[in-house]
C-alpha cells in the first residue's frame, strides 16, 4: 500500500512500532487478569475498604466478594484480592510486583516506557521497587505526540530492534502439591524454560498461592524477543533518567482558592475563618519575601458553587501556578484535583480531610489527615506510652456518638495488645463505681467516648472527687483535639488530672512562636484570632510558609524533600507520605499534648 506523502517514514516506522509494543501490552495484561481476575494489594497502617477501594477505583463491595469477611476487620501487613479492572481497557492496569521483577522487564512484558511507568507512579524508586508493591501500568496513548515520546524515551535501554511480544503466554497460580515439573508438563515447556521465566525459582522453594510467568515454547512463532547485544539497563539507571527534568523555580506561581463569598451570602462562619486563614496565609508571603523568596500570588473567591470554580479554572494564568491552596467544598475540591493532575500543579487542601481525591491523585497534599490514618497513629502512640495500663472508658450518655469509630478501633488494639479495659455508663460514673474499676497496681486511663464539652463537665466533677480520695491510686484522662477550645473552662481539672489529647494542630499560647504570630496579628489586623479548632490565622501561616519556602528550596524536586524542609510551624505539625505510588500525600503528624500534676504543658513528639 502506498504511503501518503505527508507522513515522514520514520513516523510511520515508528507508529507501526508503537502498534505493536500496545499490542504486547494489551495481551500482557491480558494473561495475568483472565488467568486470575484480581491482583494482590498488601494493607498498610492506617487503610481501611474505603480508601483502598479509592485507590483502585472499585467499590467496598467488589472488595468484600473476593475478601469474605473483610468487611467486618482488616489488619495491616494482611493482603486482599483486588478485581483488576483494567484488561486492555482504557483504564490503568495495575501489577503486584513479583520476585526477580525489574524495571525494564515491566517495559519488556508491557510495552511501556521506564519513563511513562515512573510518571505513573511518581512515589517508585529505585529504593522501594520491592516484592509486594502495587504499581500502577498505563496503557492508553491519547496523541502522535505520546506516540514518539513513548517509542524514543527508552531509546537507549529499553527498545529493541523487533516489535515487542509478551514475555508470558499466561500466569499460573501455583496449588498445593504442585511442582515445577508438573507445571511445565501441564503447560508443554521445559523445566529449564519455566525457570529462565521465573529466576527466583532458583534460590526459593515453590509455594502455594504464588504465580507464575509461562513463557511460550522455544521455536512458537509468538516467541520471546531476541536479545540485543545492549547491556540491560539497571533499576537505578532508568530511574535516574525519569528524574532528568528537575529544576529550580526563580518566581513562584501560587494561587489561593477561597469561599470568601464576597457577595455577602453563605456561611458567615466560615467567611470569617476563610478570611483569618488568608490573613496568616499573606503574613507567610510577606516573611518569605523579607528573606528574599519571589512569589507572585493570585486569590480568587470561590463562592460555593462549582460553576464559580469552572470559571477560576478557565483563566489562562491557572495552568502556569506551581501551587494551589484551597478550596474548600468537596464538588470544588473534585475539579480542582482533576485540574491540577491534568496539569502537573501541586494543590494543598487544608481542610476536608474526607475526599478520596488523594488517593489516586499524585497532586494532591492533604493537610488535614483521614480519619482511619489518623487514628491508626493515635493507636500506636497510645501503645507506646500507656504500655502498662488498665483503661476504663466512660459512656457520660450525652448523645453524642462522634467517637465511636475511635472508640471501637481502640479497644481491637487493646485487645490485641492484652490491655485490659472496662466501660462505665451514665449514673454508674460516681467515685465508688470508678474506684472499683481501678487497678492500684497500674495506671488506670479514663477515656471519654465522647469529645462533648458536655460530656466533660458531666464527668470531670466524679474524676476530680475520686482522684482526691484515693491519692495513692494513679489516675490520668485521655481525650481529643477539641479540648483545644475548652481549656479555659477545664485547665485546672486537666491538670489535677494528669490530662492528655492527641492532635495534628496545637499550639501553646505561651510558646515564644506564638506569643509572636499573635502579636504580629494583631497589629496587621488589628484583631484578635477566632477562639477555634485549629486556629486559623496560624493554620494559614503554617501551610503557606511550609510548601512555599519548600520550593523556593527544592524547586520541582520538592517531592523528595519533604522531610528535609526546615521550618517552625507555630501550630501544624508535617509529616506527609504519600498513599501509594501513584497518589498524592496525606499529613499523618500526631502529637499528644499533656498537662502535668506539676502544671507544666508538654507536648509529645514520638519522631
Amino acid at each position: 500500500m502506498p504511503l501518503d506523502n505527508n507522513i515522514q517514514p520514520m513516523k510511520f516506522i515508528r507508529t507501526l512500532y508503537l502498534m505493536a509494543a500496545l499490542s504486547a501490552a494489551s495481551i500482557g495484561a491480558m494473561a495475568q487478569t483472565q488467568s486470575s481476575g484480581y491482583f494482590l494489594h498488601t494493607i498498610t497502617k492506617g487503610q481501611s475498604l474505603y480508601s483502598i477501594s479509592s485507590m483502585y477505583n472499585v467499590s467496598t463491595a467488589d472488595i468484600i466478594k473476593l475478601n469474605p469477611g473483610s468487611e467486618n476487620k482488616i489488619k495491616a501487613g494482611e493482603t486482599l484480592k483486588i478485581p483488576q479492572k483494567g484488561n486492555g481497557t482504557s483504564q490503568p492496569t495495575f501489577h503486584t510486583i513479583q520476585a526477580g521483577e525489574t524495571l525494564y522487564k515491566l517495559t519488556q512484558r508491557y510495552g511501556v516506557s521506564s519513563l511513562r511507568i515512573c510518571q505513573a507512579n511518581p512515589g517508585l524508586s529505585a529504593s522501594n521497587f520491592r516484592i509486594g508493591q502495587v504499581i500502577v501500568i498505563p496503557t492508553k496513548v491519547s496523541s502522535e505526540e505520546d506516540i514518539i515520546n513513548e517509542i524514543t524515551s527508552d531509546a537507549a535501554n529499553t527498545a529493541p530492534a523487533e516489535p515487542l511480544k509478551p514475555k508470558c503466554k499466561d500466569m499460573h497460580k501455583v496449588e498445593k502439591k504442585e511442582t515445577i515439573y508438573s507445571i511445565s508438563r501441564m503447560y508443554g515447556i521445559t523445566e529449564a524454560e519455566l525457570i529462565a521465566a521465573n529466576p527466583e525459582l532458583r534460590t526459593e522453594k515453590l509455594k502455594r498461592g504464588k504465580f507464575l510467568c509461562i513463557p511460550y515454547p522455544k521455536g512458537t512463532q509468538a516467541d520471546a524477543p531476541k536479545e540485543t547485544a545492549q547491556p540491560i539497563p539497571t533499576d537505578d539507571q532508568l530511574f535516574d533518567e525519569s528524574k532528568k527534568d528537575r529544576r529550580k523555580i526563580s518566581t513562584i506561581k501560587a494561587a489561593v482558592l477561597l469561599p470568601f463569598q464576597t457577595d455577602g451570602g453563605g456561611n458567615r462562619d466560615e467567611q470569617t475563618r476563610m478570611v483569618e486563614y488568608y490573613e496568616g496565609f499573606l503574613m507567610a508571603v510577606d516573611s518569605l519575601k523579607t528573606r528574599g523568596v519571589s512569589i507572585d500570588l493570585y486569590t480568587y473567591d470561590t463562592r460555593t458553587d462549582a460553576a464559580s470554580m469552572r470559571n477560576i479554572l478557565a483563566k489562562s494564568e491557572m495552568k502556569n501556578m506551581d501551587i494551589i491552596f484551597g478550596p474548600v467544598h468537596s464538588e470544588q475540591i473534585t475539579l480542582a484535583a482533576a485540574f491540577a493532575k491534568e496539569n502537573n500543579i501541586r494543590l494543598v487542601v487544608p481542610f476536608s480531610s474526607k475526599g478520596n481525591e488523594v488517593f489516586s491523585n499524585p497532586a494532591i497534599y492533604q493537610i488535614n489527615t483521614p480519619q482511619s490514618y489518623l487514628y491508626s497513629e493515635v493507636y500506636e502512640h497510645f501503645i507506646r506510652k500507656f504500655t502498662n495500663t488498665n483503661v476504663i472508658f466512660l459512656d457520660a450518655l450525652d448523645g453524642n456518638k462522634d467517637k465511636a469509630d475511635f472508640i471501637k478501633g481502640l479497644q481491637d488494639e487493646l485487645s490485641a495488645k492484652r490491655i485490659p479495659f472496662a466501660t462505665l455508663q451514665g449514673d454508674n460514673i460516681i467515685p465508688e463505681t470508678l474506684k472499683e474499676a481501678m487497678d492500684p497496681t497500674k495506671d488506670n486511663v479514663f477515656i471519654p467516648t465522647s469529645g462533648t464539652n458536655v460530656a466533660l463537665i458531666k464527668l470531670l466533677p466524679q474524676l476530680i472527687v475520686t482522684s482526691r480520695d484515693n491519692p495513692d491510686y494513679r489516675l490520668q484522662l485521655f481525650g481529643y483535639p477539641e479540648w483545644q477550645t475548652y481549656t479555659n473552662d477545664h485547665l485546672a481539672s486537666f491538670y489535677e488530672l494528669d490530662t492528655y489529647f492527641y492532635s495534628s494542630f496545637y499550639t501553646n499560647n505561651l510558646f515564644p512562636e506564638a506569643v509572636k504570630f499573635s502579636a504580629d496579628f494583631r497589629r496587621w489586623y488589628s484583631k484578635d484570632m477566632i477562639n477555634s479548632f485549629p486556629k486559623y490565622g496560624m493554620l494559614g501561616f503554617d501551610t503557606g510558609y511550609f510548601f512555599l519556602k519548600g520550593l523556593s528550596q527544592y524547586g520541582s524536586n520538592l517531592e523528595d524533600k519533604l522531610d528535609k524542609i526546615s521550618v517552625t510551624p507555630i501550630q501544624t505539625g508535617f509529616k506527609f507520605e504519600r498513599v501509594n505510588n501513584w497518589g498524592g500525600f496525606i499529613n499523618r503528624k500526631v502529637f499528644f499534648v499533656h498537662f502535668t500534676k506539676d502544671f507544666e504543658l508538654i507536648k509529645l513528639d514520638f519522631e
